[in-house]
């Protein structure tokens, strides 16, 4: 029997909801941080850049070993970034991809004969520091400014958010430059202070509008009633609230860290003699580019590796932290769910020997059968003497 399909309003009304319904079936039972972990774990990209980061954080802190204000462990790697062995194959590099094989020195050496990998791998390490560093700091700063500001409102508002313009105004770059010379030589982890300090601006805007939303919520005045002092109502009840904020915006943080400690220490202005960071090695080697480039590109390849990596991490904690994030289902699982939902038999408005049937969908039910051959279960209009089928148009 040929069947005649409608194109009804109702149909997309229905699959919207069979959306909602898996979605809501597929975190049924589970908390909030199981959705979240859940949602980063499908993220590809940001699980990917989280395993090469890893990856390059282990490397190294494990193969040149760590320094740290007088701390000294050895690494697994035979050269220190300090030593000068002799030259190897006039210092081009011993890295070959086929056959695979290291060699002695796989990044090359420089002028004076120091093996790149280990200078690189020590770039790394004080780059990686002053990123997290940094990261920490003006997130906690703008964490802070942010929800005073977003919670007291009136003139606490306007004396924090003034005091944020005035150094938003001032090029970050600027900053850096002044303070970088003055302290870059104590070491990468004062850099990172100092970098941190006057990087919070974006963080406590964003803070404080979560804040501003979050304040006027029905439990923020329940936890007033019940007697709740001002910092644990900020501490306790909003700020869990607004982490997925701070979370992903620390994380871009941490990145826009990472290259603004590359570009002082470029011109010269970051980290000092005898360490080294990443932008450092750019800078000492900029004019062997055209003859020996591999030392330009190496610390170019990590400096931009760790960065993508770091923003990558962002935007999958910001899609997992997100409700309206949601996956959109594919067409085999919608109809997975039709198929266990199984068919439904036609009501009695059907006529007699209609294929019609309907199937539902989490809790909406969609038709299938003859629509043409419908009956029309409203009453007869005045003066209709016929029994008619269903007019699309009535």
């Amino acid at each position: 029997m040929n069947t005649t399909v409608a194109n009804d309003p109702g149909s997309q009304d229905t699959e919207a909801v069979a959306q909602i319904s898996i979605e809501q079936k597929e975190t049924e039972g589970l908390s909030q941080g199981q959705i979240v972990r859940r949602r980063f774990f499908r993220h590809r990209g940001a699980l990917v850049s989280m395993i090469v980061l890893a990856l390059i954080i282990v490397m190294a802190f494990t193969s040149v070993g760590v320094n740290l204000w007088g701390l000294r462990i050895t690494g697994w790697w035979q050269y220190s970034w300090e030593q000068i062995p002799p030259k190897i194959n006039n210092g081009v590099p011993t890295l070959s991809l086929w056959p695979l094989q290291l060699g002695d020195h796989p990044f090359g050496q420089d002028e004076v004969g120091r093996d790149i990998f280990a200078v690189v791998m020590r770039g790394a390490q004080q780059s990686i520091m002053v990123m997290v560093i940094a990261g920490v700091v003006a997130t906690t700063i703008g964490v802070v400014i942010g929800a005073l500001a977003g919670y007291y409102r009136k003139w606490t508002d306007s004396v924090l958010m003034r005091f944020t313009d005035i150094i938003i105004t001032i090029p970050l770059i600027v900053i850096g430059s002044v303070l970088g010379n003055t302290f870059g030589s104590l070491g990468a982890a004062v850099l990172g202070v100092v970098i941190g300090i006057f990087a919070w601006t974006t963080m406590a805007r964003l803070v404080r509008g979560e804040f501003l939303s979050l304040r006027e919520r029905e439990f923020v005045d329940a936890a007033r009633v019940s007697g709740a002092r001002d910092r644990r109502i900020i501490f306790r009840h909003i700020l869990p609230n607004a982490v997925g904020v701070i979370v992903v915006n620390a994380t871009l943080l941490m990145a826009g860290a990472i290259l603004l400690e590359s570009a002082l220490s470029y011109l010269g202005f970051g980290v000092q003699s005898p360490d080294t960071s990443l932008g450092k090695i750019v800078s000492d080697n900029q004019a062997a580019f055209s003859t020996r480039p591999w030392l330009f590109w190496w610390p170019g390849i990590f400096i931009i590796a760790i960065a993508l990596c770091v923003n990558f991490i962002g935007d999958g904690l910001r899609d997992a932290f997100d409700p309206r994030q949601k996956k959109m289902p594919s067409e085999r699982a919608m109809a997975r769910a039709g198929r266990a939902s199984g068919p439904i038999a036609p009501n009695g408005n059907a006529t007699a020997g209609t294929d019609a049937a309907s199937v539902t969908v989490g809790m909406q039910t969609a038709f299938t059968g003859d629509v043409v051959n419908f009956n029309d279960p409203r009453p007869e209009e005045p003066g209709d003497v016929q029994h008619k089928p269903l007019d699309p148009e009535r």
